[in-house]
């Protein structure tokens, strides 16, 4: 039995409707998984604008989603750890964005540990009519159309687009799937050419990055991969965002000069990618890379797994784990894998 409230508005006309607002303020990562749940809003409403609400981590990644348009980007007040990191009058600078629109429906995505009310709550000030939304808490009024959450280890991709399912939006495929501009394999080709590799040769591209420390693989491991990599005679590259220029640096050395695009095409043509749980493995997903993923114990591989490419899932199972935290407060003991090991496992991918 449901509450009550569950999907209490009624059924909601999605061709009728000609303006969408998608709510996902999260990482790079979550957006691309977010995809599929944009195709499926896309095919229900086909003559409605698609608008992102993303955080500049995920917005940068949005041109390369089909089928949006406007990006509204906002660090929102509810995803911050420091209550004072965001002042109220950018909430309400975000209601009066919201409200300049005019949004026909808004879609709140969240993962399992977040709440989609603070969301639903702006929306309707802004006057949103249809808030739909997931939530194991029931929240009043905030959303128009509140569906129950399901178990926490539904992967995200399913999660998304079970949300739609319940509200009358069919899913149409949970593959992950983006389009590169022409500018991005532009700047992927001088790339490769700084570091000799000739067009169509095989290279490993290494990620070191990752949005906290805990999910990071040490660099020094990354940098004895790359070596091991070089050895048996496969091109590696290492890249990272700008402000992961010392990380990657630790890690060998490489390209940090890269927007989104850019990294997701170098992603794009790799022979196999390494990379933490980060945006980087879903990049590989979209693109049908092989990736080796160092998975931490911060969350449920079932949340996160790769689906629809070749992966090399690596953890050591802690007592720890899923843990969440930031930072991890022993020694990392869910990444200690020997850098053979993540060698062998990405020169087998890359065969």
């Amino acid at each position: 039995m449901e509450h009550p409230a569950t999907l209490a508005g009624p059924p909601v006309d999605w061709a009728a409707l000609r303006r969408i607002l998608v709510v996902r303020p999260d990482n790079l990562g979550d957006v691309v998984m977010a995809g599929p749940a944009v195709r499926a809003l896309h095919r229900a409403a086909p003559d409605a604008r698609l608008d992102l609400l993303a955080a500049p981590a995920g917005a940068a990644v949005a041109p390369l989603l089909p089928h949006l348009g406007a990006v509204l980007t906002a660090a929102v007040s509810w995803q911050q750890l420091d209550p004072d990191e965001v002042a109220p009058d950018a909430d309400r600078g975000l209601i009066r964005r919201i409200a300049g629109a005019r949004y026909d429906a808004a879609v709140v995505l969240t993962s399992f540990s977040q709440s989609p009310w603070p969301a639903a709550y702006l929306c309707r000030l802004a006057g949103v009519p249809v808030r739909v939304g997931e939530s194991k808490e029931f929240g009043g009024a905030g959303l128009t159309h509140w569906v129950p959450a399901p178990p926490d280890e539904t992967h995200q991709v399913d999660r998304m687009l079970r949300v739609l399912e319940r509200v009358g939006v069919p899913p149409d495929g949970a593959r992950l799937r983006l389009e590169l501009p022409a500018g991005a394999l532009e700047d992927a080709r001088e790339v490769l050419a700084r570091h000799g590799i000739a067009p169509g040769e095989p290279y490993a591209l290494l990620l070191p990055g990752a949005s906290c420390s805990s999910r990071r693989y040490p660099p020094e491991r990354y940098a004895r991969v790359a070596r091991l990599l070089s050895s048996a005679g496969l091109r590696v590259v290492v890249a990272g965002s700008a402000r992961e220029a010392e990380l990657v640096e630790r890690a060998g050395g490489g390209e940090t000069g890269l927007d989104a695009p850019g990294l997701a095409a170098l992603v794009a043509g790799a022979a196999v990618v390494v990379c933490n749980n980060s945006g980087g493995a879903h990049l590989a997903s979209a693109f049908r890379r092989p990736v080796v993923l160092l998975f931490a114990g911060t969350e449920q591989l079932s949340q996160y797994a790769p689906r629809f490419t070749p992966a090399a899932v690596l953890s050591i199972p802690t007592a720890c784990a899923p843990c969440r935290q930031l930072r991890c407060p022993y020694a990392l003991e869910c990444l200690d894998i020997p850098p053979e090991q993540v060698a062998k496992e990405a020169l087998r991918l890359a065969d």
